[in-house]
């Protein structure tokens, strides 16, 4: 029987609540925030001791899980105190604010005997899975190019609601490191290890409210010397269904929700996403309680979990490759 804590009650950590409620046997037994408000709800809402510090959360309740629900930039010290005692962590993402941290991290999850997953949920996604697969297979032969669009709108109070979200001390920067992680995640998994990335980011809509950037694009070069092309921003006037197309030789791959696959002799093939209802926003997604059912499936297995800490440093790799091309004058906020 796991028994499981949260590191930070804000907006994300509901569907870490309704994930440990789901997972038969899962204990929810500490909660911990910084915010006073937040931790005395969280802990009167599910009847468990409420904490301020995590190394005190660690050693008193020695839970057997931690999830790490915090703002970007107090992700990793949670995460390597629990690993550093045998305690197991699913971190959300991004993995780290900064480089630094993300690789620090990954040395210390080599270094435990626990386990770390990284929340990229949408590799659960049913359209995803199938995709995935389906490439895998080599069915569609050669895969000769790719893209991915995030068009998603947000406002100024977005940011004022949460500040550390708008800066690079919060947030390790904008809308790449924020929303458009998850598809920038799923495109170099499905087109495979980024060898080039050349890309620009900025600020067009959202500049009186954040210090960081709304829109980017990117095109990434992958091992076997094919491109793929992205582009996403926050200056959208609704959050459109995000995008991931890829061409192969026999077939046109697209993935808008659900999955469309388009044969070059004429046949179509739909795969639908399936529907989820959570407390949860509607752009985190429809897996989160998949991803976390299957971590908690695997505890005690041997070697780490597939979406682990050096996994996760692959996207994070691209993201800071792009700030340090866009704002070499800020390289220690980037980096």
């Amino acid at each position: 029987m796991p028994r499981v804590a949260i590191i930070g009650c804000g907006d994300v950590a509901t569907v870490h609540f309704e994930a440990i409620a789901a997972i038969a046997g899962a204990e929810l037994v500490a909660v911990c925030d910084t915010d006073a408000g937040r931790l005395a709800a969280a802990s009167a809402a599910h009847g468990v001791p409420g904490y301020s510090d995590v190394a005190a959360l660690l050693d008193e309740v020695r839970p057997d899980v931690i999830h790490v629900c915090t703002p970007h930039n107090q992700h990793a010290n949670p995460a390597i105190e629990a690993l550093e005692r045998g305690i197991n962590v699913i971190s959300e993402k991004p993995l780290a604010s900064t480089l630094a941290d993300g690789e620090r991290l990954a040395a210390a999850a080599a270094a435990s005997s626990a386990r770390i997953g990284v929340c990229f949920q949408n590799r659960y996604n049913q359209a995803v899975v199938a995709m995935a697969a389906r490439l895998a297979s080599g069915e569609f032969g050669a895969v000769q190019g790719g893209s991915g669009t995030v068009m998603w709108s947000r406002t100024a109070d977005y940011y004022r609601n949460r500040p550390w979200r708008g800066t690079w001390a919060g947030g390790g920067g904008g809308l790449l490191m924020n929303q458009a992680i998850h598809t920038l995640d799923l495109l170099q998994w499905m087109m495979g290890e980024v060898t080039a990335v050349s890309g620009h980011a900025a600020t067009h809509a959202l500049g009186d409210a954040i210090d960081v950037e709304d829109t980017a694009e990117l095109v990434l070069t992958h091992a076997n010397g094919v491109r793929s092309v992205f582009y996403a921003t926050l200056a959208n006037s609704v959050n459109a269904p995000i995008t991931v197309d890829i061409v192969a030789e026999k077939a046109t791959l697209q993935l808008r929700g659900d999955l469309t696959i388009t044969h070059h002799d004429g046949r179509v093939e739909v795969v639908e996403e399936r529907r989820a209802v959570s407390g949860g926003r509607d752009y985190w997604g429809v897996s989160h309680q998949l991803y976390i059912a299957d971590f908690y499936a695997q505890l005690g297995q041997d070697g780490p979990f597939w979406i682990n800490p050096d996994e996760a440093l692959k996207t994070l790799r691209i993201i800071k490759d792009v700030y340090a091309q866009s704002y070499p004058e800020r390289l220690l906020d980037v980096s």
